[in-house]
């Protein structure tokens, strides 16, 4: 049994990690070279934004925090916390001379570790229970935004929780248990909530051959969800690592994503990882994929890289992963030009995952490198 979780872009840390990327946005749009690591914190009926950007375009921070909130779903004043009313405190500055002194020649924004994973238990080259959890909460967000009338009572803040059976050779096998927490309206019956989202959503997004009379529901375990989002949590920037990426199948280097413009590393290597390790699986060179990509502050070409494709690959994983080093730029500049990350592209990845997905901002999800990792195998 593996279980993931994920949460919706109701959820306060989310909130937190859309209002970073759509400031990070807005200073890529204008200034494509901006320095930025935007943090945001949320509580009832506040907002406070800080963090070190350098860029010489004027970017309104209220503006995208009420803009981010409304376009969310926190637009009435019974949530205790919501668009029109909501308190906001900008404490931006400047990024450090020091940082910006080995950046701005093409070094990594900070030392640290990144990993990138693929595998072959889904089209998405995804684990299964995070890709399960991902596409929960997003079609009751869908739901609540696009079908109103089939569950009225929805609020923007939601859960969800998938466990897998796998067979011994980890093949999936079954859904053994679906938990989903959603917050709803006063007055409508936990029983109505659980049998519209076992129909309306569970139904819709988990294919019927992986559920069966075992399988267990947890719908609002508590018993009531009402009081949710900001005021019934507080909220952080970067505090949902392992939602964003693998949902604790793969390693996780540590570095949260959201509000950090592409010359910290955290970001951009992760996402670089991701595209090498979903290549190689597309490739066939492997079942599954973990890359390890290690960087010093300021210095350009990584201090180590790792491959790890647990006794899958078609070659050995020492020589892989020299192969990938010789012919794949890894440099900070390499990574951001080739994966065309000097664009504002981010507040999209802020919630249900930065990998898996199909949109076309998403770069690191091309499978573009297919043929050259084929060549290079040969």
């Amino acid at each position: 049994m593996f279980t993931s979780e994920s949460v919706s872009e109701g959820h306060p840390d989310k909130v937190c990690d859309a209002i970073s990327d759509g400031v990070l946005d807005a200073v890529m749009k204008n200034d494509p070279n901006g320095r930025v690591a935007c943090e945001t914190f949320v509580t009832t009926g506040l907002v406070v934004v800080g963090g070190e950007i350098t860029t010489d375009a004027y970017i309104d921070i209220e503006d995208i925090v009420r803009t981010t909130i409304r376009n969310i779903g926190y637009t009435k004043a019974e949530y205790k916390f919501d668009a029109e009313s909501c308190g906001v405190i900008n404490a931006i500055h400047s990024q450090s001379p020091d940082i910006a002194m080995g950046v701005n020649k093409g070094g990594a924004g900070d030392q640290g570790i990144m990993f990138g994973y693929a595998c072959d238990q889904t089209p998405e080259f995804m684990p299964m229970p995070l890709m399960f959890a991902h596409k929960l909460v997003k079609r009751l967000a869908d739901v609540r935004k696009n079908s109103p009338d089939e569950m009225p009572y929805l609020r923007p803040d939601s859960k969800s929780q998938v466990t897998i059976e796998f067979e011994d050779d980890g093949t999936p096998k079954r859904v053994d248990a679906v938990v989903i927490s959603t917050q709803h309206d006063p007055g409508v019956s936990q029983k109505k909530i659980k049998a519209d989202v076992i129909d309306n959503i569970v139904k819709k997004v988990i294919p019927a051959e992986l559920l069966d009379k075992r399988t267990k529901y947890y719908v609002n375990p508590t018993g009531r969800f009402e009081i949710g989002g900001p005021h019934g949590d507080t909220g952080l920037t970067g505090r949902k690592i392992i939602v964003d990426t693998y949902g604790g199948w793969a390693p996780h280097g540590g570095g949260a994503f959201s509000g950090k413009d592409p010359s910290k590393v955290d970001r951009s290597a992760t996402y670089a990882a991701r595209h090498i390790a979903k290549n190689v699986v597309a490739a066939g060179l492997a079942k599954e994929c973990l890359f390890q990509i290690a960087y010093a502050i300021g210095v350009k070409e990584p201090v180590s890289v790792y491959v790890n494709t647990n006794g899958t690959g078609v070659i050995p994983d020492k020589e892989l992963a020299k192969l990938i080093k010789k012919e794949i730029d890894l440099t900070p500049n390499g990574i951001i030009e080739r994966l065309k990350l000097r664009r504002p592209i981010y507040q999209k990845t802020a919630a249900y995952g930065h990998f898996g997905r199909n949109e076309k901002e998403f770069t690191w999800e091309k499978l573009d490198l297919v043929s050259t990792l084929k060549k290079l195998v040969k």
